[in-house]
């Protein structure tokens, strides 16, 4: 069986499909159209966001019998199509699930703590204590939107801090020993910080608007390491400006390419600018599952279910 590989990844995925019988090529650079040439001659591929997977290519792909995302999303596949073409998709979550949960740990420590400020003055010689006084996480109540493999990591590493998690989502019976589950509406009493984990679909496309915000009976933290287009920028920017978000911390972004590879800064709209400029905005370039141990984990995760499809087919 022939996979074409179309975005780097780490050498043991290449090397371990290799060992397990199949023909691997590498084509890390050519354009769509090109790709379209071969694609029928391939049973498998393995992506992680530069080419997306819509109709028109999958159509070209006669023999494809699965898809392998070295990431947790699924988004840049057309699902429905696959299924209707038997074609099995397979993804990482667990690969990069403790990545993201440290990751906005991290990210939530340095707004609240006002860390990023504090060390920005004191490398330029200025030293101010009560102006830099924190806010603490212990006696807060945490509530996290999407209870899958990032939540739960994500909730898993709030053990320690003397919070108490709440989490919602769209399947019954997902609370566990570090998360104690709720409805939309308790979740909108109770939170002090909102942490988002859902992935990309129709339903949570601009699900962060102000209606949705405004729900909130406290001014509260936002964190989001899911994915950019889940949030209205500008609705986030009116909340912080109105005092109802008490800051946001962003590792990813609603003006990302749909690679997520770039996002050109100097011609985002106002709302974008703001939070460029805002003291109470963390903001990261969608690295929360981007570490040297990740990027083994995703690889070794995608080779174990592609490698485990071959034994049992």
């Amino acid at each position: 069986m022939k996979i074409l590989a179309l975005d780097s990844n780490h050498e043991l995925l290449n090397k371990g499909l290799r060992d397990a019988g199949f023909l691997v090529e590498e084509d890390y650079h050519s354009p769509k159209e090109e790709i379209l040439q071969k694609i029928q001659d391939f049973d498998g591929i393995i992506i992680r966001s530069r080419i997306p997977m819509d109709r028109s290519f999958l159509g070209k792909a006669s023999k494809l019998k699965f898809i392998g995302r070295v990431g947790a999303g699924l988004e840049n596949i057309d699902e429905e199509y696959a299924a209707e073409r038997g074609i099995v998709l397979f993804n990482a979550p667990e690969g990069n699930r403790d990545s993201v949960a440290e990751h906005a740990i991290g990210m939530l420590l340095m707004l609240m703590h006002r860390l990023r400020i504090a060390d920005r003055e004191v490398r330029n010689g200025i030293w101010l204590r009560e102006e830099n006084r924190g806010d603490e996480l212990m006696g807060k109540t945490v509530g996290i939107i999407g209870y899958g493999n990032m939540g739960k990591a994500f909730a898993q590493r709030l053990k320690g801090f003397g919070v108490e998690v709440i989490c919602y989502d769209i399947l019954p019976n997902k609370g566990d020993q570090n998360a104690r589950q709720v409805s939309l509406e308790e979740l909108f009493q109770q939170a002090d910080i909102l942490s988002l984990h859902t992935p990309q679909t129709p339903e949570t496309k601009g699900m962060i608007h102000s209606d949705f915000i405004n729900k909130f009976q406290k001014p509260f933290y936002f964190i989001n390491t899911a994915r950019g287009k889940s949030v209205v920028t500008k609705d986030l920017v009116d909340a912080m400006k109105s005092g109802k978000l008490k800051g946001v911390c962003l590792d990813v972004h609603e003006y990302e390419t749909s690679s997520f590879e770039n996002m050109e800064l100097a011609d985002l709209p106002e709302d974008f600018q703001y939070l460029l400029n805002s003291d109470r905005a963390i903001l990261a370039p969608h690295i929360a599952g981007w570490t040297v141990e990740s990027k083994e984990k995703l690889a070794k995760v995608i080779l174990d279910k592609i490698v485990e499809w071959k034994n049992n087919s």
